[in-house]
């Protein structure tokens, strides 16, 4: 039985090593076929033990599994290596093997051809495997594990297209700045056991619920310092500023990265630590003001990308501004809920991106010569820019886009539509400040896609590569049907006035309460989507022209800079920190390093080899010469006791 519960990370392991150990004597088609169908089998797992766990009275579906290894045993510090397997990780755990099995299937025909293949697909199953331990773990340090795998595996996923330095960059970025977050993640990981002794999650909140004070200093201080780590891992103000650049990598990774795995790890770790943070009423204040500026600031900052990626990525930023702003607010369900239509509806963005990137890419492979327009001059297969009237060329893509669009825009009847209205209408009843900073977040969601659609898809192709665009191969354009149904209908998981997944979920992560529809709140978020939609249309659907290339929000004039330029924050960064940082080490490496530490052992070997040289003069093979030195021997002995017989 307990092999069962572990089968969903041991498959995904499989795979791995079967492509890492056969990989070079099999074709494309079967590692990918491996590879998927491993993270299926985990999926079809997942999927036995939700069915089997929803057969069970509600006080005995979350089950422990304690596999009876030894891990870790250092004084007090006892840590078993098992498993967690409740409502929450079991819906994890179907987010993750569902959407990652899709976007493996969706690989196989994006990374055809792709001389590192059965390496992208060994990297792919590791980071499932990885971001299961995450969400199975049943303690605090077993969770960290996963927390560092997926950082390894979102390192080597950005920067795959390492020859070009700009994308290593990209993932020595990402990696760098989620260390800042991780450390803060360790030490709130440390102080857990400095004042509980023990990390295993049910001895731990236990202990807390046995406190009866409200923001006690220690419980505020671990659940910041836990916070820090969400800040890194969900690219929260002010540590956000990797994921934008995370779109170096391949657009699959992109998919997984932003929709099943690595981003949504804070959120599940604060909803899975919602006892320490409902402990912590002013930690909750903090939570719920950041992730509401992040919705805000990103938000803005995506209506001026061009970049197609990267419009996805600061949404993405944002969206995840609203998960962290319901856990703020302590709407832990609702954030799972908007977790779980956010993971279908931008992994369908994320995929069909990379198909309009791919039949962009068409004319160029067609000429032998990588981003060939018709008069010969490279253009950017992922700028807005150089694409338009691809709804024609590129049907089903551009169908699948406008669901996935329309779903993140939160028009109803699709999914965002209904957990975007449960986080909004909840910061209404608790924070004025925050449903302000969400509101506008939202307006500015239906803004920034709608100008991505018709940027991309309406109007006249721009460049040769729009006007010989060809949709991408059923292997592609399949799951991206799949994630557009589910990205359409998913609202029903948490419909209003029934709350389905929030009473699932309910026994672990807290309670929920089913609330009444919020009709005024729904009904004017939705007025104000539609119309922001209708005035990203008016606003591009004449411009970049052959008459017109200037953005028309370039009208904003130093406002539209400072939102190009993403508030500037990286550029600070990079000016203060990163300079700082850099002349530190320039100083160090050549005044104490080359100074001090070379100094000291080149000048050691200095001394030795002139001691040597003055020494070696000495062994000169002359009778003579050893006999003098004798005799002076002879002398200094003499002379030595003479004068300590006097001394006396």
């Amino acid at each position: 039985m307990q092999l069962l519960f572990i089968s969903p990370i041991l498959f995904p392991l499989s795979g791995l090593l079967i492509n890492a150990a056969f990989g070079k004597r099999m074709g494309e088609r079967l590692i990918g076929a491996v590879a998927s169908l491993m993270v299926l089998a985990s999926f079809a797992v997942s999927a036995y033990l939700f069915i089997q766990m929803g057969a069970l009275p509600e006080a005995q579906r979350a089950t422990a599994v304690d596999l009876g290894i030894p891990w870790i045993q250092v004084g007090n510090l006892h840590v078993p290596f098992g498993f967690l397997i409740d409502q929450l990780s079991v819906t994890m755990m179907l987010i993750v093997t569902g959407v990652g099995g899709l976007i493996h299937i969706y690989s196989i025909g994006y990374m055809h051809g792709d001389p590192r293949f059965q390496r992208f697909f060994v990297y792919m199953n590791l980071f499932i495997a990885s971001m299961l331990v995450l969400v199975m773990a049943d303690s605090f340090l077993l969770m960290f594990v996963g927390w560092e795998l997926v950082g390894l595996c979102s390192y080597l996923l950005i920067g795959f297209w390492f020859s070009n330095i700009k994308n290593a960059e990209a993932g020595r970025k990402a990696f760098v700045v989620n260390r800042i977050g991780d450390v803060g993640f360790i030490l709130g990981i440390l102080l857990i056991f400095a004042t509980f002794g023990t990390l295993t999650f049910t001895d731990v909140f236990g202990k807390v619920m046995a406190m009866s004070a409200l923001n006690s200093p220690v419980i505020v201080a671990i659940t910041l310092l836990l916070f820090i780590g969400a800040v890194g891992k969900s690219a929260q103000i002010p540590l956000f500023v990797w994921l934008p650049d995370a779109m170096a990598g391949p657009t699959p990774v992109s998919a997984l990265i932003h929709a099943a795995t690595m981003v949504t790890a804070g959120i599940y770790m604060m909803t899975r630590a919602h006892v320490l943070y409902t402990a912590a009423p002013a930690t909750q204040d903090i939570v719920a003001l950041i992730g509401g500026l992040t919705a805000f600031v990103a938000g803005s900052i995506a209506l001026t990308q061009y970049d197609i990626k990267k419009v996805l990525a600061y949404s993405t930023v944002s969206q995840l501004g609203f998960m962290v702003a319901a856990a703020g607010l302590g709407a832990y369900a609702t954030s799972i809920f908007h977790l779980a239509t956010h993971a279908f509806f931008k992994a369908l963005l994320f995929l069909a991106a990379g198909s309009v990137i791919h039949g962009m890419e068409h004319l160029s492979k067609s000429a032998g010569a990588h981003g060939g327009a018709a008069d010969g001059h490279a253009v950017d297969p992922q700028d807005m820019r150089n694409m338009g009237g691809l709804r024609a060329k590129m049907p089903i893509t551009f169908i699948v886009y406008v669901i996935g669009g329309l779903a993140l825009a939160g028009v109803p009847p699709f999914a965002g539509f209904f957990s975007k209205d449960e986080i909004v209408a909840a910061a209404m009843q608790h924070n004025p400040l925050v449903f302000g900073l969400l509101g506008i977040a939202a307006v500015f969601t239906a803004f920034y896609i709608g100008r991505q659609l018709v940027m991309v898809f309406f109007g006249k192709p721009r460049t040769g590569n729009a006007e010989h665009a060809a949709e991408s191969a059923p292997l592609m354009t399949i799951p991206l049907i799949v994630l557009a149904v589910f990205a359409a209908i998913a609202g029903v998981l948490n419909l209003p006035g029934v709350g389905t997944l929030g009473t699932w979920l309910a026994p672990a992560v807290g309670g929920y309460e089913v609330e009444a529809f919020q009709i005024g709140v729904a009904g004017l978020f939705t007025l104000l989507s539609v119309a922001a939609l209708l005035g990203a249309w008016y606003v591009y659907r004449n411009a970049f022209t052959k008459s017109s290339d200037v953005d028309p929000l370039a009208g904003l004039g130093p406002l539209y800079i400072f939102l190009k330029r993403a508030w500037l924050i990286d550029a600070l960064y990079q000016s203060v920190i990163v300079k700082l940082f850099y002349a530190a080490s320039s100083f160090l490496a050549r005044v104490f390093d080359v100074g001090g530490i070379d100094g000291l052992v080149n000048g050691t070997a200095v001394l030795v080899r002139n001691t040597s040289g003055v020494l070696r003069r000495i062994q000169n093979g002359l009778v003579r010469s050893y006999g003098m030195m004798m005799l002076l021997g002879v002398v200094v002995v003499v002379a030595y006791f003479l004068w300590s017989a006097v001394a006396r």
